[in-house]
C-alpha cells in the first residue's frame, strides 16, 4: 500500500514495469509523485514498453491531482534520457521533471 505499480504485458509476459510512490511538496503545498522504478525487459526494448509505462505513470498521477512526477537517471544512461526527453519530460542536471500537469 505504499507504492503503485504499472506493469507491461506481451504475449502474456511480463514485459516490464514502473513503481510510483507518493510524495507531497511544501513548496508547492501539492502531492507529487516520484517515478523511482522503470525496467523494461531486454526483449521488449525499443518496443513502446517504456513509453507506455512513462504515460500510464503519468495519467494516473494527473487523475490523483498531482503537480508532476520526478525521477532521476544518471547522466550515463543516454537510452533512459532520451526516452523521457522523447516523453516530454524535462531535464535539470540530474533530475527529470514533468511539468504538463497543471
Amino acid at each position: 500500500g505504499e507504492s503503485v505499480v504499472f506493469v507491461a504485458m506481451r504475449d502474456s509476459v511480463m514485459a516490464g514495469f514502473t513503481q510510483l510512490y507518493p510524495m507531497y511538496s511544501s513548496v508547492r503545498t501539492e502531492r507529487t509523485w516520484i517515478l523511482n522504478d522503470l525496467y523494461v525487459d531486454a526483449g521488449a526494448r525499443r518496443g513502446g514498453v517504456g513509453r507506455a509505462l512513462l504515460d500510464a505513470a503519468a495519467k494516473f498521477a494527473r487523475a490523483d491531482g498531482a503537480t508532476g512526477i520526478s525521477l532521476e537517471t544518471g547522466r550515463d544512461n543516454a537510452a533512459a534520457r532520451a526516452l523521457y526527453r522523447a516523453a516530454g519530460w524535462n531535464e535539470d542536471a540530474t533530475q527529470w521533471y514533468s511539468l504538463a500537469f497543471k
